[in-house]
């Protein structure tokens, strides 16, 4: 069976350095905020090209605080409205409403799976103030455009960047002038994957970067002072030494994602599947490589015969969940297509030639 992500595998190759960095935190003694936080956060800053990097619990959580950063320095204010794309994974939405905010959700392209820039104006209200673009499966969205929006109409950026690792927007380097941050998860199945749950803020803006900082830590900068209603996010020390681990791998991965994705892209010739938009620069880390197909079980399970594992990512937008019944009435025709259709076939760092071999060869027999 080729694995859709073999965890283990992956993981086996940093085992030494793991045990080795699990042995110096427990001999420092120094469990919460320590040594190797302070030094992740300052690698994983100049890896994503941004003053600043601050660890938090998750990537959920990273999102949050960035939104109740921005209502604390009065940017926002509860009951604002954020936009969203609507065929995102259901993190992005919980994490405007657990910021008292209102998502908006937009379409995206059926050629990139991302928010499609050009819808976005018609939905921008006098309570819109901020864009959230979510660069789904590990491909950026179109910054310029975005940036373009948020400069005319005066809104924050907050990137959902948890499928993105090592993915630097060019335009936000140039649009300082918009402020904005960019929220991380490293769970274990990420690019850059903690052995736990664990995430990070970047951001260039000073005044959201230190009330981000006490947020996360009960809202105090000093013992026992708490200048905001804060909670407890923090990164844990053990997974940032996990991280300090991977971290300098990160591009070699991605680089090795990029070439399986290319043989994917030029290999497979399969009339009745679908392949992911790539215009092969370096703005897709290939968190996922994403097919469609109109009749998708039926390739899941010809897949699965074949011994190749895969998975659905995601089978049901978020305006058809349970959780959201005031949506479901709601049609977003594009995000139902890609939900009923795609399908993410296996992608990952170690994965050999043989391997990419047959899952090309047997797509191409489908």
């Amino acid at each position: 069976m080729i694995k859709f992500l073999d965890l283990q595998k992956i993981n086996a190759q940093y085992q030494d350095e793991f045990h080795q960095k699990m042995q110096l935190v427990l001999d420092k003694g120094w469990f919460i905020l320590g040594d190797e936080v302070k030094q992740f956060e300052t690698d994983f800053a100049k890896c994503t090209k941004t003053k600043y990097c601050i660890g938090v619990g998750n990537g959920l959580d990273a999102i949050v605080l960035i939104f109740k950063a921005y209502i604390q320095l009065g940017l926002m204010k509860k009951g604002d409205e954020v936009i969203v794309p609507s065929n995102t994974y259901i993190a992005s939405i919980l994490a405007v409403l657990q910021a008292d905010l209102v998502p908006v959700l937009v379409e995206p392209k059926l050629e990139t799976y991302n928010l499609d820039p050009d819808l976005i104006t018609e939905k921008i209200t006098s309570k819109t103030r901020a864009i959230l673009p979510v660069h789904l499966y590990g491909q950026l969205c179109e910054m310029d455009k975005t940036y373009e929006i948020a400069k005319k109409h005066n809104l924050l950026v907050v990137e959902d960047a948890a499928q993105s690792h090592g993915a630097v927007s060019e335009f936000r380097i140039q649009n300082l002038e918009v402020r904005n941050a960019q929220a991380y998860s490293f769970y274990p199945g990420k690019n850059l994957g903690a052995l736990g749950d664990a995430g990070a803020i970047t951001t260039d803006d000073d005044e959201l970067a230190k009330v981000v900082h006490s947020l996360r830590n009960y809202g105090s900068e000093k013992k026992y002072h708490n200048e905001f209603i804060g909670v407890n996010s923090r990164l844990d020390e053990i997974q940032a030494a996990f991280l300090n681990v991977k971290l300098p791998f990160l591009n070699e991965e991605n680089n090795n994602r990029r070439a399986i994705a290319k043989r994917y892209l030029t290999e497979i010739n399969n009339v009745k599947i679908n392949l992911p938009f790539w215009s092969f620069s370096n703005d897709h880390v290939f968190h996922l490589f994403v097919i469609r197909t109109a009749n998708r079980d039926k390739l899941q399970e010809y897949l699965k015969e074949n011994e190749i594992e895969t998975m659905i990512h995601y089978p049901i937008p978020p305006h058809k969940q349970k959780a959201f019944e005031a949506w479901n009435n709601l049609s977003f025709p594009i995000s139902e297509k890609i939900h009923d259709e795609v399908l993410s076939i296996p992608i990952s760092p170690i994965m050999t030639n043989d391997e990419v071999s047959k899952v090309i060869q047997i797509l191409n027999q489908y």
